[in-house]
């Protein structure tokens, strides 16, 4: 029983060492590079058609919008990078806190493996009237895209044609509404999905407080 209390002792020593040792002069913790923390992520639904016309949809982190009217993201091989290759359209919308259970299955099961995942996760579709691509019905807020281009490495870069939002997630001046969207972003340090949360400041004015 002694021994075992020395081994932990001395476990909790060299934890407590190694962490000491990653503490910067300005006593701040260096990871290095093994994990980036970026925020915030927006949970991606990328919606697309395989060459029957079967929808799939997938998530993905890692991307956002990247000019006025052009959005990227980085995918490793899926269903989905088949169907861009081959359609080259697809639609995005965004995951909320009442559709997260259906989005995350659509971010851990692949279309490869099962085909109907839109159906098993009792959501539906809609052709876009503008590319060839699904636009999923249950989201509120939908942007149909055109593929620009596709890197080897993965980096896919899309122009929105059009963008389309349901009447609910809508403010009284006819524009769209995050409060009541109500987005999830996924939290890369944590492995768990956060609400878009409250208005704690205006764009190009809250700094004018600064003389």
């Amino acid at each position: 029983m002694k021994k075992r209390i020395l081994i932990m002792a001395l476990l909790a020593v060299g934890i407590a060492a190694m962490n000491a040792q990653t503490m910067n002069n300005n006593n701040r913790k260096d990871f290095g590079n093994r994990r980036t923390v970026i925020t915030p992520l927006p949970a991606i639904m990328i919606a697309t058609y395989d060459e029957n016309d079967v929808p799939d949809v997938m998530m993905a982190a890692w991307g956002g919008q990247c000019g006025p009217r052009h959005i990227s993201f980085h995918l490793s091989e899926h269903k989905t990078t088949a169907n861009l290759r081959l359609k080259k359209a697809f639609t995005v919308s965004f995951a909320t806190k009442e559709t997260v259970v259906e989005s995350d299955y659509f971010g851990i099961v692949s279309g490869n493996n099962v085909p109907d995942k839109v159906a098993r996760a009792g959501f539906t579709v809609t052709k876009s009237p503008n590319v060839d691509a699904p636009m999923v019905n249950e989201y509120p807020l939908t942007l149909e895209c055109k593929v620009l281009s596709m890197s080897e490495d993965g980096l896919v870069v899309g122009e929105v044609v059009n963008m389309s939002a349901a009447e609910s997630i809508l403010d009284e001046n006819g524009n769209i509404d995050l409060g009541k969207l109500q987005p999830v972003v996924f939290d890369s340090a944590a492995n768990t999905y956060r609400v878009v949360g409250e208005v704690v400041g205006q764009a190009w004015g809250s700094g004018k407080a600064i003389k």
